[in-house]
């Protein structure tokens, strides 16, 4: 449903931009509200959401996609560390701190389970020490961090074992908005996609980027997710792409699911 949907949307898109008048200078407010949803259906939104964690639920689910931002956060694709975390979940394992009661034996059985045999051991290490940090100083929970003012709420996040201004920027990217607080700078990558498409200018800013979501009907975290999604597929041919509504890799990828 969703590729059909954003194949045929970007199909009618096309048929618009070239019909327009002069093509130099179209009405683009429907072609972007169209193309911003387009990118969502054909390169996905949320990590979180694709896993089935629903942060918007509650702590518990805060705490859930903490432990999925620990493993994201490695140098290892995407299908290895979702994969990860659901064995990890399969074993009763669904925060950091539930983490850190394994012993290191048998936390490397499930990372290595899961395909993440590579960086096994550093991570069962850091998600023990993450546990005692989080127990130490936090009452246990990374939503306790959440509370804290802007800066030295990242500064907290980043001091996590395994984390880092990656692993930070991810993990808040898809909580946007859910403390007056939460608010980080527009992902650099996400931003280059969208004025590649042409749905945002240079020095974009996340409320712009909000702006744009709520005329097309889909959250801001989705579409921030499918520009840094597209960026991280397309960047290397992007010079190559006219972009846009004929952006070559919103038709591919949307062929693909």
């Amino acid at each position: 449903m969703v590729s059909a949907g954003a194949h045929l949307e970007l199909r009618a898109m096309r048929s618009r931009a070239s019909s327009s008048a002069p093509r130099a200078t179209p009405d683009r407010r429907d072609g972007s509200q169209g193309l911003a949803a387009a990118v969502v259906g054909a390169l996905g939104g949320r990590y979180s959401t694709q896993l089935g964690i629903d942060v918007d639920r509650g702590e518990e689910e805060i705490e859930r996609w903490a432990l999925a931002a620990t493993l994201f956060g490695a140098r290892i694709s995407a299908p290895i560390a979702a994969r990860t975390f659901a064995v990890l979940e399969g074993a009763g394992v669904h925060s950091i701190a539930q983490a850190g009661l394994l012993d290191v034996g048998r936390m490397i059985e499930l990372l290595d389970r899961g395909g993440y045999a590579r960086y096994d051991l550093r991570t069962a290490e850091h998600l023990r020490s993450g546990s005692q940090m989080l127990s130490d100083r936090h009452r246990g929970r990374v939503g306790s961090i959440l509370e804290l003012p802007a800066g030295r709420l990242e500064s907290e996040l980043d001091e996590l074992p395994g984390w880092g201004p990656v692993t930070v920027s991810l993990f808040l990217r898809e909580l946007r908005g859910l403390r007056p607080q939460i608010d980080p700078p527009l992902d650099p990558r996400a931003a280059r996609a969208g004025e590649h498409l042409q749905l945002l200018g240079a020095g974009a800013t996340p409320a712009r980027l909000r702006r744009l979501a709520a005329i097309a009907c889909i959250d801001a975290r989705d579409l921030e997710s499918a520009l840094l999604r597209l960026w991280l597929a397309h960047h290397r041919q992007m010079s190559q792409c006219p972009g846009g509504v004929d952006c070559t890799a919103i038709a591919t990828h949307a062929r693909a699911r």
